[in-house]
């Protein structure tokens, strides 16, 4: 097996495990799918995981930032705005994450005027040493209420502490400047399915 095939498997063992939103089991899985055409053994993926992890180390807890992330989350989804960590691997994808859950949550009576979320995509960018992008919207492609959206999400998170770049359009993502990624695997739901059972948690009076 070539270097170059080695650095690439690397890296993404890498990403999977500082991004702290899957077990041990999971990147393996996800490591042999992403490289299935290589026909690479179980043992090899195996060690390279195991380096790997013994390189980064055990990560013991959360950094502030993404503590006060989860909780701007928390914040936006009493607000009825679907917040959803680690949507898909890009913004096409997120954006698909998220009208499935508008649909679902419409369906089960609940009323979501929004949506934002990052995907892996930009965990990978900000592990890089970029900021973390938040992408935003409405269920309707109305500009005007997809700008309300987008302001009551940089609005929640100033309060939460962050810096924010993002010049009031609906056409530019709300970056976070100088975020620090740290966290854990804690087992805990995120996703579409977190964010599903953290709206239904925080709304379950509209559905009384």
């Amino acid at each position: 097996m070539d270097q170059e095939l080695v650095d690439e498997i690397n890296y993404e063992i890498q990403i999977l495990i500082k991004s702290g939103f899957y077990s041990d089991d999971e990147i393996l899985e996800i490591i042999d799918d992403e490289f299935i055409e290589e026909d690479l053994s179980e043992d090899l993926i195996l060690k390279l995981f195991l380096e790997n992890k013994e390189k980064i180390g055990l990560i013991e807890e959360d950094s502030e930032d993404f503590i006060n992330l989860r909780n701007a989350f928390c914040d936006l989804t009493k607000e009825k705005i679907i917040s959803i960590h680690n949507a898909g691997y890009d913004i096409e994808e997120g954006i698909q994450d998220s009208f499935e859950l508008f649909t679902h949550l419409k369906n089960n009576k609940y009323s979501p005027i929004g949506f934002c979320f990052y995907t892996f995509e930009d965990i990978e960018n900000v592990i890089e040493g970029n900021g973390l992008c938040i992408a935003f919207g409405d269920f309707e492609y109305d500009e005007e209420k997809g700008l309300k959206i987008a302001q009551k999400v940089a609005e929640t998170l100033k309060v939460n502490g962050f810096d924010i770049d993002w010049n009031d359009s609906v056409d530019e993502l709300i970056e976070i400047k100088d975020f620090c990624w740290r966290k854990h695997f804690d087992g805990e739901e995120y996703s579409m399915d977190g964010a599903l059972e953290d709206f239904i948690r925080l709304n379950s009076e509209e559905n009384e």
